[in-house]
């Protein structure tokens, strides 16, 4: 991994989440190289500034939005994903879990 900040690399896995899709803390972490480090993305982006960050998309593990329910905040949440075309439902989006890898997403169990 190159020598990237864990704050630039978990901003990075945040920008890297496409329009009209959610991440959770945790899948944030882990996309940045750093599993397991949830809290470290809900603290990182508790405190960025930048407008142009796509906060909106990360949620936690279960679909819930973090923010307290009604808040400003939450409610801001939920307007931004639904612009994208995320159904929300009760402050909520369901959330698929992410294939542990390629071989597991193309030959895993049959449902």
């Amino acid at each position: 991994m190159d020598e990237l900040s864990a704050e630039a690399r978990i901003l990075a896995a945040i920008r890297a989440i496409p329009r009209g899709q959610v991440a959770g803390y945790g899948e944030v972490a882990r996309r940045a190289g750093l599993p397991g480090r949830a809290r470290l993305v809900a603290r990182i982006l508790s405190g960025n500034a930048d407008t142009a960050l796509p906060w909106h998309r990360v949620l936690r593990s279960d679909g819930r939005i973090a923010l307290p329910e009604n808040s400003r905040g939450w409610h801001e949440q939920v307007q931004r994903l639904r612009a994208e075309g995320v159904r929300v439902e009760r402050g909520r989006v369901r959330v698929a879990k992410p294939a542990a890898d390629l071989d597991a997403a193309l030959w895993g169990p049959r449902r």
